[in-house]
């Protein structure tokens, strides 16, 4: 595989629009595109530092989630499979040259859904970035989503991906509660239902004390692809990649290159 087939032909949208966002222009006309799609409770701007470092080498695009940001207005998506189905659509325009998917923690599970649905189509990725998730295939009975909103920051603040002084105004709080707990119950209730594997290469990357990814959670991505596998485990926990910035950007920008 070197990049993206497709069995029909594509035009590039103008502009970005409301699901995908792109922060520095200078990528328009890179040979190969990176999509990012953030984890649960995240936004586009959380991918705004990997934008910075990659961009002009390649096209960085982050997904922008409704109810969130300038989005907030919008009724949020709690589930995996709507989510999926919406950025197939959203993400198909933009697969006119090589591309790759990058997704930490719920945004590797949408990732490779996006991704299944496009190569049912004919559209083969250059590569799919799995950061912080267990495999689809794999199973967990959580039940945060179902929590009261002490106990759904609880756990945010345990897994240390938002910025404390965010939580520490009640009115963002409010602001962002909403658009958590959809995606935490999008996230809890999916459930993998078999198909063909992908065929496009497989990156896996995890912390190695992430309390929700264990070390045979992350080997088992290994089932979802035919073509090449690659996992790699950082020191840290879930959000491992903000410490380990570096090295991640190096191994991405290595695939892109």
């Amino acid at each position: 595989m070197n990049g993206v087939t497709s069995t029909t032909a594509r035009t590039v949208p103008v502009e970005t629009g409301a699901w995908v966002r792109r922060f520095h222009p200078g990528g328009q006309d890179a040979g190969h595109r990176l999509i990012c799609f953030p984890h649960a409770g995240g936004s586009a701007s959380f991918y705004f530092p990997v934008s910075r470092a990659l961009t002009p080498g390649a096209d960085v695009l982050a997904i922008q989630y409704p109810g969130r940001q300038d989005r907030r207005h919008e009724p949020c998506l709690d589930s995996i499979g709507e989510l999926a189905d919406a950025l197939a659509a959203e993400v198909r325009p933009w697969c006119d040259r090589p591309v790759t998917f990058f997704g930490h923690s719920m945004g590797a599970t949408l990732a490779f859904e996006v991704a299944r649905r496009l190569e049912a189509e004919g559209t083969v990725l250059h590569g799919l970035f799995a950061s912080g998730r267990r495999a689809p295939s794999t199973v967990r009975d959580e039940r945060v989503h179902l929590r009261d909103d002490e106990g759904l920051l609880a756990d945010i603040t345990r897994l240390a991906g938002t910025d404390s002084a965010v939580l520490g105004d009640p009115e963002i709080v409010r602001m962002i509660l909403p658009a958590i707990r959809a995606d935490y119950r999008a996230a809890e209730t999916y459930r993998y239902q078999p198909g063909p594997p992908l065929t496009c290469p497989l990156f896996v990357l995890t912390g190695d004390s992430d309390p929700h990814v264990t070390a045979e959670e992350a080997r088992a991505w290994e089932r979802h692809t035919t073509g090449p596998y690659a996992l790699r485990t950082y020191s840290g926990g879930h959000f491992y990649l903000n410490s380990q910035a570096g090295a991640v950007l190096g191994e991405v920008s290595a695939h892109l290159g």
